[in-house]
């Protein structure tokens, strides 16, 4: 069985319709086969996750109830040893609108890993204190972040991550997540980056997460944009103290992908004067200015250009949003 199943890997790239013979039986005895012996599971959950982009599979592995909570009780172990594999498939499977049925979802609490029955406190749990091997030593957890950025499309998610949390001394979920727009993976900081953008199209949430007293987003996307720079005494009153007096060592966010979505976020957050204010106040200009100078990517100086023009104009009496949001504002689903 081993050698028949790792055969099979190669097709999922290839022919991955053959999955799909005889009303998907390929597909229902993959997902019995993540709960086999460690190899042949592992080689399973790849041929899944190579073809959930279909979405016949896709529809058949997100609504399959007993399915996501073999997975579940799995990703939460701090033994599985293919907790890695099953969150890019988890992640996979946030594409499915059904999926964020698991905001309310209440299951059994692995002790070892959150205080919370939220099934969706448990993966936040598993995001933050798995990192780097720390809860599971064969895991890192890192795909989570594109599974949390998915969740964070719909107006239920944006609503968990900037909403205390009763079961978790009312912590803000997003407040878990912003400190890993800097981490070495770069994985995490642009699910990360994703997640953060698309909590920002909720508009009322705007002062709350700039707030220095509560979310705290604002230094979290700029000393990514921020290398070692020098900035003048002028450029440097205001700013925030988190992004001066930087190391001579500071390197900005290496991936250009990632720049262009804090750009995109800041964007969104100058909708209304208020957002505008606020990061005209703490030197944002000096900051994208220099990002502009340092990174020749066309996506990114597209983003400095359009942030500039909106903090740089002039306001008109009376005026308090931008209505217009360009397409590439959409809300981003990580691939």
């Amino acid at each position: 069985m081993p050698l028949a199943v790792e055969n099979l890997v190669g097709y999922s790239t290839v022919q991955p319709d053959i999955f799909k013979a005889g009303q998907l039986t390929p597909v229902k005895d993959l997902k019995l086969l993540i709960k086999d012996y460690p190899p042949i599971a592992k080689n399973a959950l790849t041929i899944l996750i190579n073809i959930s982009g279909d979405q016949e599979v896709l529809k058949t592995l997100a609504e399959d109830d007993a399915f996501l909570e073999s997975l579940l009780s799995r990703i939460t172990s701090d033994k599985e040893p293919n907790a890695n594999e099953m969150g890019m498939l988890l992640a996979n499977m946030a594409k499915w609108d059904s999926i964020k049925r698991l905001l309310k979802l209440k299951r059994d609490i692995p002790k070892s890993l959150s205080t919370s029955s939220n099934a969706m406190d448990q993966l936040m749990d598993c995001f933050v204190k798995g990192a780097e091997g720390r809860y599971n030593k064969n895991a890192n957890y890192d795909y989570i972040s594109y599974f949390l950025a998915d969740m964070a499309k719909h107006a239920e998610g944006r609503k968990y991550f900037v909403t205390p949390r009763k079961g978790d001394d009312d912590i803000i979920p997003l407040t878990k997540l912003i400190v890993f727009t800097e981490h070495t993976s770069e994985i995490r900081r642009r699910g990360a980056a994703s997640t953060i953008k698309n909590v920002a199209f909720d508009i009322p949430s705007h002062s709350k997460l700039m707030s220095s007293a509560d979310i705290n987003i604002l230094p979290y996307l700029l000393l990514p944009l921020m290398g070692s720079e020098d900035y003048s005494d002028e450029d440097t009153e205001g700013m925030l103290e988190e992004c001066q007096l930087l190391p001579p060592d500071k390197q900005r966010d290496p991936d250009a992908q990632i720049l262009a979505t804090h750009l995109e976020t800041l964007l969104l957050l100058t909708t209304d004067r208020e957002g505008r204010d606020v990061l005209r106040g703490i030197k944002t200009y000096p900051i994208v200015r220099e990002l502009h100078l340092q990174i020749n990517d066309e996506g990114v100086r597209e983003g400095c250009d359009r942030l500039v023009q909106v903090l740089m104009r002039d306001e008109e009496d009376g005026e308090k949003r931008v209505e217009e949001i360009d397409e590439d504002e959409q809300i981003i689903e990580v691939l």
